[in-house]
């Protein structure tokens, strides 16, 4: 019987660690999470300043802000806490987007 114990204990421990841990309770919104790229509407024709970028990130709820200039290649994968902010040849801000 004592033969038995120790790897029945071992199973018994190992199937334990696989049990679904529950998620952690929720906390309310997190700070800089979903993008809304509507609530910036305003920066459209502006020049994308240090001072504008950070502006559209708080006020969009964005974690994170990209700028990208015509021809200028970036990564196609969708970030739902990232606003992206295109500007024409001139430097305007031409449109704004989450992702």
């Amino acid at each position: 019987m004592p033969r038995i114990a120790l790897p029945l204990f071992v199973l018994l421990l190992s199937v334990a660690a696989c049990a679904a841990m529950p998620p952690p309770p929720y906390a309310g919104p997190v700070p800089g999470g979903i993008c809304n790229a509507g609530a910036v509407a305003w920066a459209v024709g502006r020049a994308p300043t240090p001072d504008v970028v950070e502006r559209a990130r708080v006020e969009s709820g964005s974690a994170l802000v990209r700028v990208i200039a015509p021809g200028e290649m970036v990564t196609q994968e969708f970030r739902a806490d990232r606003l992206t902010i295109r500007t024409n040849e001139r430097g305007a801000i031409t449109g704004l987007a989450c992702g």
